[in-house]
Parts: C-alpha cells; sequence; structure tokens
C-alpha cells in the first residue's frame, strides 16, 4: 500500500497546567493520502486549529507521532524540519499575513528568498504563480491598496511559489463575502483536482466542507473519523 503522505499516532497536545490546564488533542490518530482533500470541522476550541498546526509541523505534540512520507518528524533536527515543511508545505491563513508596505511579487517570492532561491529565479517562479491566480497585472501593486479577495489570491500565490505537495488553509475564506469566498474555493479545488495538491483546511463552515473528498469532525480534542459517526 502507498504511504500516507501526513499520518498521525495517539497525538496529544495539552496547554497550561494544574487548575489551567487544557487538552487541546487527546489521542488522534489518522491517514492523509496524496491527492487527498480533507476538511478538519469542529466548533471553536474543539483543537482543529491545533491539529492542523501539528500536522504542518508548526508545532511540536505532547505525546504520539506525526509522520511526513513515512518519517517520524521527531527524527528530524530544526533545520531538517524547517527545510522539509518550506518545501513540502504551503499555507494560506485567513488573517493574509501580507506586508502591505511591499509589491505583491515582493510578498509572493517570500518563500522563495529564505529558501535561498536566486533573485531572477525568484521573480520568474513567482510571475508564473501570478499569472496561474489572475494577479501578474498586480505585482508591482502595494499588497495594500488590493481588495481583500485579492489579498487572498495572492496569500494562495505565495504557498504556491514553492510549489508545495501539502496546501494547508486555516479558514481560508472567513474574512471574504460570499461571492468571493467561492471563488476562493474554487481556486483551492482546482489545485487539488488538477494539479494534484493534498488540501488540508480547517472550518467551521459545513457547507464548505461538504465539498471537500473527507471530513474529520474535531469534538474536545477527539477525532471522530466518519459523517456516519457524526451524524450518530
Amino acid at each position: 500500500m502507498p504511504v500516507p503522505i501526513l499520518s498521525t499516532r495517539d497525538l496529544t497536545k495539552t496547554y497550561g497546567r494544574g487548575p489551567d490546564r487544557f487538552d487541546a488533542l487527546r489521542g488522534v490518530s489518522l491517514d492523509i493520502d496524496r491527492g487527498d482533500s480533507v476538511a478538519i470541522v469542529g466548533k471553536s476550541g474543539s483543537g482543529k486549529s491545533t491539529l492542523m498546526h501539528l500536522l504542518a509541523l508548526l508545532d511540536t505534540p505532547g505525546a504520539g507521532s506525526v509522520h511526513v512520507e513515512g518519517t517520524d518528524a521527531r527524527s528530524l533536527n530544526g533545520r531538517r524540519l524547517n527545510a522539509l515543511r518550506n518545501q513540502m508545505f504551503g499555507f494560506v491563513f485567513q488573517q493574509f499575513f501580507l506586508n502591505h508596505a511591499t509589491t505583491v511579487l515582493d510578498n509572493v517570492v517570500l518563500p522563495l528568498k529564505i529558501a535561498g532561491v536566486g533573485a531572477r529565479e525568484r521573480r520568474t517562479r513567482g510571475m508564473a504563480v501570478l499569472e496561474q491566480l489572475e494577479l501578474a497585472d498586480k505585482a508591482r501593486n502595494k499588497a495594500g491598496n488590493l481588495s481583500g479577495g485579492q489579498k487572498q489570491r495572492v496569500v494562495i500565490a505565495r504557498a504556491l511559489a514553492n510549489n508545495p505537495r501539502v496546501l494547508f488553509a486555516d479558514e481560508p475564506t472567513g474574512n471574504l463575502d460570499s461571492a468571493t469566498g467561492r471563488i476562493v474555493e474554487d481556486i483551492l479545488f482546482d489545485l487539488n483536482q488538477n494539479h494534484g495538491i493534498t488540501l488540508i483546511t480547517v472550518t467551521h463552515d459545513h457547507d464548505l466542507a461538504a465539498r471537500f473528498n473527507r471530513r474529520l469532525y474535531i469534538r474536545d480534542g477527539q477525532l471522530i473519523t466518519t459523517d456516519e459517526e457524526h451524524a450518530a
């Protein structure tokens, strides 16, 4: 059988101590295959964003393991972990995290600059993803002058600059109106269905979740793995 692109075993995460202790995740095990589209669904405080941060190697579990293409993330030192995250993963957050004072192109190529890619290649790759998202004409504009929908497309372009195999999106349409949000959704699903990128999205929006191949429901830090169990 193919090795999952991401898997967890008995994942736990706890914040605080004593009376302030909060178990954000309690024994979560799952497998995600290459090219899958997965919605992590739950109410505020359920643990869904914590799970995404652990899957994306942005945080470390209290116990349990995260495997990336069969490699236990615990076996990687800081430099190798950062390199793996930068090469494999792209991130789209509800908050845009753009530098509004610099150009759209400068924002998009930032991950490439961090990765040590030369200026000429950075520009070529940055313009290619802006073209893909129909933003090439905005390359020289200041990011702060864009609409909300345009800013989110810039965030997606930045996420794609390193040609990631997994795209993580945390409430990607949360700050957008319905029509603009639908456009952003369509872009994400096109990347999944036509470009083979594994899509993992955190959402509390059940209409959005319904568009995914799989839904993983989180309740009180525990995983309910099927829609049938969730309905029950």
